[in-house]
């Protein structure tokens, strides 16, 4: 399972430039002028991750295997975009694509890059962008009513599901994004939400793009988008994209050394891949040997059979048990699982077993 992010912000906001350094991809123009990003570009990256380092220094496989993040840098868009204004149309197509939406919001001023609307105002440029989203939901719920209305004639699911929806759409007109509905049991309309793949249903991670002066502390616009997101109950990431493209390239002790002189310890791809897992509810667990070491990316509250799936069928379909260690009670004996064994460190997990972050697994099958 690959985490999806959608990098989207109005232009001019360091979108493009933010997607360049995270992914090492030279191809998305970060030019100072409108709709430069014709095309989504998507770029598949490592998640790093310190335990799958220290597993792989101990058992040292043929091959390491991170997770990995699909970054979809998606045309810049503007107000009107819902109507098929800019790139609007495109946009809502391929944002629809991603699990969640990263917004890079421009924190910062600089007179020789022009602003779309004029100066910076990060709360104004939120409400852009999340009003086209908004309006795009509107236009698509109404659709679906319609047709539901139409079919409730003869059919009673029809019927209870344009009820709902009538519900959801009275929501969106109060300018309330749909991630905040409270979704019934009813199976009926639960299919035409997925079906749906509502814009404003996303989680967000609200990114304040500032200068390098700013990077450690903030300053007056990240604050307000800080405080914006914590009320919305969203991820918040603070990067500067000029110093993050600065940092590819470079070994990682010199990395180190200059995040170190800007008084801060991880990139932006770091703070923005936690993010997006905190607020997917994702978690990663572990298989180690010596022909391989990996990670797997599951959904908070997966259960062990569930979680074998990921690596094969075969490993949920003749589930027998889990055998279980944490990474951490793992890594105080350095690694060793023998030792890990001998002090009955290692647990014995059946079907109910719920996964947790960190896991380092062997599964026991039969098919």
């Amino acid at each position: 399972m690959s985490l999806s992010i959608g990098i989207v912000g109005l232009p001019n906001v360091g979108k493009s430039t933010l997607f360049n350094a995270l992914t090492k991809a030279q191809n998305a123009q970060a030019a100072n002028y409108p709709f430069c990003t014709i095309e989504p570009n998507k770029a598949t990256v490592a998640v790093p991750d310190k335990r799958v380092d220290a597993l792989t220094a101990k058992a040292k496989p043929k091959k390491t295997i991170y997770a990995s993040v699909d970054f979809i840098d998606i045309a810049g868009l503007v107000r009107g975009a819902s109507k098929g204004e800019g790139l609007g149309n495109q946009f809502l197509g391929n944002i629809r694509e991603c699990a969640a939406i990263v917004h890079v919001v421009r924190c910062f001023e600089d007179e020789n890059i022009t602003h779309v609307d004029g100066g910076v105002d990060p709360l104004r440029d939120v409400d852009t962008i999340e009003t086209e989203l908004l309006l795009a939901d509107l236009q698509s719920v109404e659709k679906r009513l319609d047709k539901l209305q139409k079919l409730a004639k003869f059919d009673k699911n029809a019927k209870a599901s344009a009820e709902i929806m009538q519900t959801l759409l009275a929501q969106l007109n109060d300018g309330k994004p749909a991630r905040g509905f409270d979704l019934p049991d009813n199976e009926s309309f639960l299919t035409t939400w997925r079906e749906l793949g509502l814009l404003t249903a996303k989680p967000v991670i609200y990114c304040a793009n500032v200068d390098e002066a700013a990077v450690a502390e903030g300053n007056e616009f990240s604050a307000k988008l800080e405080a914006f997101a914590k009320e919305r109950q969203s991820g918040f990431a603070r990067i500067c994209a000029k110093l993050e493209e600065e940092l590819q390239g470079l070994p990682d002790e010199e990395q180190a050394e200059l995040l170190s002189s800007y008084g801060i310890d991880e990139s932006g791809l770091v703070r923005i891949i936690h993010t997006g897992y905190a607020t997917l509810g994702l978690y990663s667990y572990f298989t180690a040997g010596p022909d391989e070491v990996r990670a797997w990316t599951i959904t908070r509250g997966t259960k062990a059979p569930q979680a074998a799936g990921k690596i094969h069928t075969d490993f949920e379909r003749g589930f027998i048990k889990a055998e279980v260690i944490a990474f951490d009670a793992l890594k105080e004996l350095g690694g060793d699982m023998l030792a890990a064994k001998e002090k009955g460190l290692v647990r014995q997990e059946g079907k109910e077993y719920v996964m947790q972050d960190g896991d380092v697994v062997l599964f026991r099958f039969n098919v």
